[in-house]
């Protein structure tokens, strides 16, 4: 018995599958015919023609913005026959095609996923690591699937290797820069850098004038190119002298307390109250707070703490160590209160 077309592309051992320039095409023929069949079924229901007859917008006039209509107009079929069960056949049909379709779609996608890994381990880097770009490659991938025309003289995994590295080094831009550059401010950017690299190769003096040429823009965009790509750095000495003081030194406002701080403050007070209601008295409470500010960060003298107590000064002596003691004896105060 021979096997069929299904069986042809069936992955083995659960690995990635590995198809010939012949099944690249033949599985992106497949795909075009459940499209059809897709877009056949749901013909006549209304909602679903409105959605396919969209007008795209200057992005989606593309197969990719075609596939993406096409997903919505079945969606809508398929909701629309909730309230129809006239064209509930239609909508079903339809919803089976496009699912093919998708799995299709898919392996498709996958066959390339040995790309997606040899092009993550030359591009990986601080900004970026291995895995993370990994995932951008699949997403590299899909899109590629999305828009492979079977018909072209081209294979499947020659042309996603493409779609593949603009992915990765799209989301490694996007990821590297404080402030995101559109596509095609990146894209040119980067061929700046290629040229200068290409001089500086053949040890040639060169301007921006020449770069600009290089890379087929204008010099005025040349210059604002080349400098989003100064940074600098907290560290770097800004003041000539003796004594240089980096920028940090002159950003920061040292009579400002950092919020982290502030916050591990409050916490620590709000447990050392709990900490003293569980161990002390009212009056070594009363003792430890008016003497150390804990409520209004004043600090008082044992004096001024004895004052309002009508007590003597060594009398609140004798009650602050008192309190300490008591402390010091449930030292694992925090573990009974948490």
């Amino acid at each position: 018995m021979e096997p069929t077309t299904f069986d042809y592309f069936a992955p083995r051992d659960n690995e990635s599958e590995r198809l010939s320039a012949k099944q690249e095409k033949d599985m992106a023929r497949r795909i075009r015919a459940a499209e059809k069949r897709a877009r056949d079924a749901i013909r006549g229901i209304d909602v679903a023609e409105t959605e396919l007859r969209k007008r795209p917008k200057r992005a989606e006039r593309t197969r990719a913005g075609m596939v993406d209509r096409l997903e919505s107009a079945v969606e809508a079929a398929w909701k629309a026959a909730k309230q129809d069960p006239s064209v509930r056949a239609q909508a079903r049909k339809s919803k089976e095609a496009w699912a093919e379709s998708e799995s299709l779609r898919w392996r498709l996608a996958m066959s390339g996923r040995r790309i997606a890994h040899g092009e993550a381990r030359k591009l990986a880097g601080p900004f970026l690591g291995e895995q993370d770009l990994i995932q951008e490659g699949y997403i590299g991938l899909l899109r590629a699937a999305k828009r492979f025309d079977p018909d072209r003289d081209i294979r499947f995994s020659t042309y996603a290797r493409w779609w593949v590295r603009a992915q990765m080094t799209r989301a490694i831009d996007h990821t590297g820069r404080p402030v995101r550059l559109p596509g095609c401010a990146v894209e040119q950017t980067r061929n700046l850098r290629k040229a200068m690299k290409r001089f500086e190769a053949l040890g040639v003096n060169f301007t921006v004038t020449d770069l600009a040429i290089e890379a087929g823009i204008d010099k005025k965009r040349a210059e604002f190119l080349l400098s989003q790509g100064r940074t600098v750095s907290l560290d770097e000495p800004v003041d000539d002298g003796p004594r240089p003081r980096s920028l940090e030194q002159f950003l920061s406002d040292d009579s400002v307390s950092e919020p982290d701080h502030e916050a591990i403050h409050s916490q620590e007070i709000r447990r050392m109250f709990e900490a003293f209601q569980t161990v002390l008295t009212e009056r070594h409470r009363y003792v430890l707070t008016r003497r150390y500010g804990l409520e209004d960060n004043q600090f008082r003298t044992l004096a001024q703490v004895g004052k309002g107590m009508n007590l003597s000064r060594e009398r609140v002596r004798q009650i602050e160590r008192e309190a300490l003691t008591r402390l010091r004896e449930y030292a694992n105060i925090r573990e009974r209160v948490a």
